[in-house]
């Protein structure tokens, strides 16, 4: 039976290249925010008022289609704890699937321009074409955090950095909606390209499998000349629809991000249509203050896991992810003191007249932000250790911050609604890092054990499936919940 086994790290991955790759990750989900920023500006500034009108409702639909697959593809891909060749197999799959499974919403999004050309209709039009590009492009960074290789997710963004803003510049004046769209999009081919190019580089080409080999492990030679050696010199992909399977950790991760975004936007928007707009004005003013943390914290979680994962015992990943938290936490509040203290100028040049109300609701975001630290690094430790586990969490506790968020405002006002906010943040925190205590303590029904120290599970004839972690549901999690006569979400 193939054990899978958490990789042991490579000779000479002493600290020093850890903290070289924490420092890449950081540093490419930067350059990552900084593309999406810049693009926003760029256009807001050379586009009519109507063109970056319905830019900015494209960009919309682009960022939720994106927020899905990152969760599907991206987030399920990191958490592989197979071997190399395992890994390297589910980078290819995974690669693979993004630009077909993109391509699946061309059509819906094109068809509504055959009826009413023009305007925002265009703008999908033209993000159905490019769309498998960008989510490509996407995807490669998740692939190069699984193989341990960041600085190379980084230099494809710095490249998609450099030709984007030089594309939309070069636009001619009046260009409409359809146009722009379809410059930025394009403008992801380089960056793709050379992401291609360097994955090619990390884990070579793919190389033919047969269905079944002696015994009925895959990859075996059936005429047995090889002593059962893989063919080429790369490792194979699994067959795409292996993505679509029932058990894959996407679907649990999509829903995750629905629930988690959905939920405080519409309690938002809420607000600003049955009780005030300012409200909404000062909670999003207060909230894009804190825009370097959302990096940090979205770095953590795109790409902690597989750093997690180099750690081994699950101790040592859950005091590790512990630290991280801490230490993101007086970040948080530093940054806070730092934003409180500003003069009211300077705040006024940053969000113009928002400024007064945001800045009222400095103190509780900024707790807000902090308690975020901890919850973040303790639902990544809850994924590492046991994927399955964070759904409950963040349906539950998602559901609450609404509730607290619209009671702190019927309380006590848009600041009600800030420490409203807090309050569901330190809820969520408090439940992320009791179920990893479980997890740790009891590795039966209610802790999986540590799936690097488990073997690899067989179908029915025999042939190796996936790791846990590999993008499958852990098989502790069904069985707990079909003991408990539920039914796990997939």
């Amino acid at each position: 039976m193939t054990g899978a086994v958490v990789p042991a790290a490579r000779p000479g991955r002493g600290p020093g290249r850890v903290r070289t790759a924490v420092l890449a990750s950081v540093a490419d989900q930067g350059v990552a925010a900084l593309t999406n920023i810049a693009v926003v500006v760029f256009v807001a500034r050379g586009a009519d008022a109507a063109t970056f009108a319905h830019f900015a409702v494209v960009y919309t639909v682009f960022t939720l289609l994106l927020g899905a697959f990152t969760a599907y593809v991206g987030q399920a891909l990191v958490l592989c704890r197979g071997d190399t060749a395992e890994r390297a197999r589910e980078c290819r799959t995974a690669v693979a699937f993004t630009p077909v499974a993109a391509a699946a919403f061309t059509v819906p999004l094109t068809v509504p321009a055959l009826v009413v050309p023009g305007g925002i209709p265009s703008g999908l039009a033209a993000l159905g074409l490019v769309l498998p590009v960008v989510l490509t492009q996407d995807a490669l960074r998740y692939a190069f955090s699984l193989l341990g290789r960041p600085g190379r997710a980084l230099a494809g963004d710095l490249l998609r950095l450099a030709v984007v803003l030089p594309a939309l510049a070069m636009l001619p004046s009046g260009t409409g909606t359809f146009g722009t769209v379809l410059a930025w999009g394009l403008s992801a081919l380089p960056a793709l390209a050379l992401g291609l190019f360097l994955l090619r580089r990390a884990i070579g080409p793919a190389r033919r499998v047969p269905e079944t080999g002696p015994g009925g492990t895959p990859g075996a030679d059936p005429a047995g000349d090889r002593g059962g050696e893989p063919m080429g010199d790369g490792p194979a992909r699994r067959p795409l629809r292996a993505l679509l399977a029932r058990g894959h950790l996407g679907r649990r991760f999509v829903v995750e991000f629905g629930v988690g975004n959905a939920g405080t936007h519409l309690a938002v928007i809420g607000l600003g249509v049955f009780a005030s707009p300012l409200a909404v004005g000062a909670l999003r003013g207060a909230t894009t203050l804190f825009g370097p943390m959302n990096v940090l914290y979205n770095a953590v979680t795109g790409f902690g896991p597989p750093l997690l994962n180099r750690l081994g015992a699950p101790a040592r990943r859950a005091r590790a992810a512990a630290a991280t938290g801490g230490a993101l936490a007086v970040m948080a509040v530093c940054w806070g003191l730092v934003l409180y203290l500003l003069p009211a100028e300077a705040g006024r040049q940053v969000l113009g007249e928002t400024w007064d109300a945001a800045a009222v609701l400095l103190p509780a975001t900024g707790t807000q932000y902090a308690i975020m630290a901890a919850g973040v690094c303790g639902l990544v430790t809850l994924r590492v250790l046991r994927p399955g586990a964070t759904l409950p969490i963040q349906v539950t506790f998602s559901a609450l911050s609404v509730v607290c968020l619209v009671g702190g405002y019927l309380l006590g006002g848009v600041l009600g609604a800030a420490w409203g906010l807090v309050v569901g943040s330190a809820a969520k925190s408090l439940a992320a890092w009791w179920r990893v205590r479980r997890v740790l303590r009891d590795p039966g029904p209610e802790g999986e054990a540590d799936p690097g120290e488990t073997a690899a599970p067989r179908d029915p004839e025999g042939r190796a499936g996936a790791a846990p972690g590999c993008g499958r549901t852990p098989a502790g999690v069904r069985e707990d919940a079909r003991d408990a006569g539920v039914r796990p979400p997939v």
